[in-house]
């Protein structure tokens, strides 16, 4: 009998469908087998490697990756402010990260979900209102053609069809979007610089207008340019058009890639911050993007995504599969699951728009400025390193949820930048 269904194949579905396998909970996903050639989520966060151990794919994972050691960024002004993962481990989270090439390495989570007997139903799963108690179920059609179910209803459904949302759709749920109206394109090159500091650093750029990220994947660059959407009609009618222009009208981009060579579709991506107004009821759960997403700059995407999967797989499974059995219980776990959730969706957007206002650049222009005033060795040099260290946890998921590290940070920002350019004139602009 299967236990769980889940909606969806992608990594929080694969995910979740392989830890829910390791407990012996009997899952089958349905799978359309519809994906794009290029996603975003390419850059990783150590946190994603500690589940790549968990799930024994590691080796496999680095074999067609980018070692990744950090993140850099440029302002328009040219001044720089790179991060670099932690020189050892903390908390027993890996001190490096990937650049993962994304339909290979969402493969990889399939095949370890297969091999250790998930079943995978190559369809598109038929959905309708709920009854006998659930909020949503599969309708007569998909119990009828998948033999797995043997015309039964699993115990519980997951929604892992990201930013379809398709359970909020056919149950009616709402959902808080954020503020910006972006709109992405992006591109893998090759002959194209990434100014890095180290070889795998991802490197962030301001733009005259948004911003662009350069990561570095096996022997290919990918490029991507995130401006309002109003901007983005300036520079031509298609995707391909609007790519390149921006990145020639660009100071730093423009030369970076003056030699370039596109191996690739542009792609365009939408949608940068929501949350559900919930991420449960009778019956089902939602992983993933399904549930929210916060903006990519800070490459938190994937990583939330796994880790939804496991939050649900921890609070709700460690015992086993009897909770199935227990509605009560079952939904006190998932509350727990989508506290921490929301915690994290804040934690994200709140750094992030530490960057996007230009707060985070102001500080460290402060930061230099004692350096060169007191010396390495001097009290404030010493409390800017450690606020350096910090804010390094929280970027790398580490500790971004780390009350002290956020209060301290925010601390820093308002009351330890002086004699340094406005924070507006580092802020990413519309």
């Amino acid at each position: 009998m299967i236990d769980v269904a889940i909606v969806g194949s992608g990594p929080a579905g694969c995910t979740l469908a392989a830890l829910l396998a390791l407990r012996g909970i009997r899952c089958l996903v349905f799978d359309d087998d519809k994906r794009p050639e290029l996603l975003v989520g390419e850059s990783l966060l150590p946190r994603v490697v500690s589940l790549m151990r968990r799930l024994g794919i590691e080796d496999r994972a680095k074999a067609f990756s980018q070692h990744k050691p950090g993140v850099g960024f440029i302002a328009r002004d040219g001044s720089r402010l790179d991060f670099f993962f932690p020189p050892t481990p903390v908390k027993g989270v890996p001190n490096y990260a990937y650049n993962v090439p994304r339909p290979q390495y969402d493969n990889l989570l399939r095949a370890r979900a297969e091999e250790l007997g998930v079943t995978f139903v190559k369809s598109r799963a038929q959905l309708e209102p709920g009854t006998d108690g659930r909020e949503i179920q599969l309708a007569e059609a998909s119990l009828a053609t998948v033999p797995e179910l043997q015309g039964r209803h699993p115990k519980l459904l997951v929604d892992s069809t990201g930013r379809a949302r398709v359970f909020a759709k056919v149950i009616g749920l709402g959902a808080q979007r954020g503020k910006r109206n972006d709109v992405a394109y992006f591109a893998h090159f090759e002959d194209f610089d990434v100014e890095a500091k180290r070889e795998g650093q991802a490197v962030i750029t301001t733009l005259s207008r948004g911003w662009s990220w350069r990561i570095p994947l096996p022997g290919r660059l990918s490029v991507g340019v995130v401006v309002d959407k109003s901007a983005a009609k300036e520079h031509g009618e298609t995707a391909e058009e609007r790519l390149e222009s921006i990145i020639d009208s660009e100071k730093f981009l423009g030369p970076a890639g003056k030699g370039r060579r596109r191996v690739s579709p542009v792609m365009t991506y939408t949608n940068y911050q929501l949350i559900s107004e919930r991420g449960h009821g009778p019956g089902w759960v939602a992983a993933g993007d399904a549930f929210g997403f916060v903006d990519p700059m800070l490459s938190p995407g994937l990583f939330m995504a796994m880790h939804s999967a496991d939050l649900i797989d921890q609070h709700a499974f460690s015992k086993g599969a009897a909770i199935l059995d227990q509605p009560e219980r079952l939904a006190r776990a998932f509350d727990k699951v989508f506290a921490e959730l929301i915690d994290w969706h804040e934690a994200w957007s709140e750094l992030i728009e530490y960057f996007y206002d230009g707060r985070m650049f102001a500080l460290h222009s402060a930061g230099e400025q004692l350096s060169q005033k007191y010396g390495e060795s001097a009290f404030p040099r010493i409390m800017e390193r450690h606020l350096t260290t910090q804010i390094t946890r929280l970027l790398s998921g580490v500790a971004t949820r780390s009350r002290y590290g956020r209060r301290l940070l925010k601390f820093s920002l308002k009351h330890l930048v002086w004699d340094v350019d406005p924070a507006e004139n580092f802020a990413i602009r519309a």
